[in-house]
């Protein structure tokens, strides 16, 4: 469905925020703050030119239509994984300069695809844990057929500490709760239905919470509550908080956008007429022989999501062979992950 939002989606959100927001002389103490925290942050991704094997030539933000994967991780300050982790979260966002339009697409976690990192298949989550963010940009373009051009890997302590720097954000919780907190206490974070202020740790509660409906549902649910940070993020009201929220992000982020790729998406924020669109796979889940639980997305959905973000793109729809195997054994046992 069609949502029109007058400020970008996501973490990176902040950024334009802070370009757009601010009056004259703050904006100028966030922009030079921005700048020195954005090159703190910033993390090649360790491909040939930097540049996609999807890509026959590097694109460049401030003309070309881009791809921004933005990867949620399961470390805090609880579960100091590094690199060893597992994505949380997977979201794609595709740029297309000429409509002023974002389509963002939510992957499941437990999404059954192959990982050229290790060569078979398996939980699409797993990809970080085996190779970082390259191992998961190679999965998710194996997987799309659809180039990833930038990527912004956040953790646990960003989300919290960007809710909690804006004073919480409003969201309508669909149902009853309880769930752990980020320390790993059980049944810390208890929530009752309806419409209501949420702190950090409420906020990631229900967008990691998987007791109550399916993984597709959880990743629609991730998707509207980063539109709520965003859309509190750029309110008149949180504009002396910004300070606080960019240096949450940025010292809890690696990406590899400069800070001058960052400025070049001004063009879809100073426009009021944003589109931006979520995008999500449809498929069921189901054990398979290794007994963990797995998202088969239909193959025909994944079809129509790669011909949809490749569109956006301005790239061809090609025909292509499907990626999802099925039968295949997964060789993880999940006593090997933790």
């Amino acid at each position: 469905m069609n949502k029109k939002l007058k400020k970008w989606v996501g973490i990176t959100a902040v950024v334009l925020v802070v370009l757009l927001s601010a009056g004259i002389g703050y904006a100028a103490h966030l922009y030079q703050k921005t700048a020195s925290v954005m090159g703190d942050s910033h993390e090649s991704v360790g491909r040939e030119d930097e540049k996609s094997d999807l890509r026959d030539e590097v694109v460049n933000p401030v003309e070309d239509n881009v791809s921004v994967l933005i990867i949620g991780v399961d470390t805090s300050e609880n579960r100091d994984y590094g690199e060893a982790s597992r994505s949380d979260a997977l979201m794609l966002a595709t740029f297309n300069k000429k409509r002023n339009s974002v389509k963002l697409l939510s992957i499941p976690r437990d999404a059954y695809v192959y990982v050229p990192e290790v060569g078979y298949s398996t939980k699409i989550n797993h990809a970080h844990f085996f190779g970082g963010p390259k191992a998961t940009i190679e999965t998710v373009e194996q997987f799309l057929n659809v180039p990833v051009d930038y990527y912004v890997r956040v953790n646990f302590e960003a989300f919290m500490e960007v809710v909690d720097s804006l004073g919480g954000i409003e969201y309508d919780v669909p149902y009853e709760m309880t769930e752990m907190d980020s320390q790993d206490r059980q049944n810390a974070i208890h929530l009752m239905p309806g419409f209501q202020e949420l702190n950090g740790e409420e906020a990631l509660a229900l967008a990691r919470t998987r007791k109550y409906d399916s993984d597709m549902e959880r990743g629609k649910r991730q998707q509207e509550i980063i539109k709520s940070v965003a859309d509190k993020a750029s309110s008149a009201s949180s504009i002396l908080k910004l300070d606080n929220v960019i240096e949450a992000v940025g010292s809890n982020m690696r990406t590899n956008l400069t800070f001058d790729d960052m400025k070049s998406f001004l063009s879809y924020g100073l426009s009021k007429n944003i589109a931006i669109q979520t995008v999500n796979l449809e498929g069921e889940g189901g054990r398979m022989d290794d007994g963990l639980w797995y998202f088969h997305a239909d193959e025909e959905s994944v079809a129509a999501v790669q011909d949809e973000l490749r569109e956006q793109l301005d790239l061809p729809v090609e025909k292509r062979e499907t990626t999802n195997d099925f039968a295949g054994d997964s060789s993880l046992d999940g006593d090997q992950m933790h």
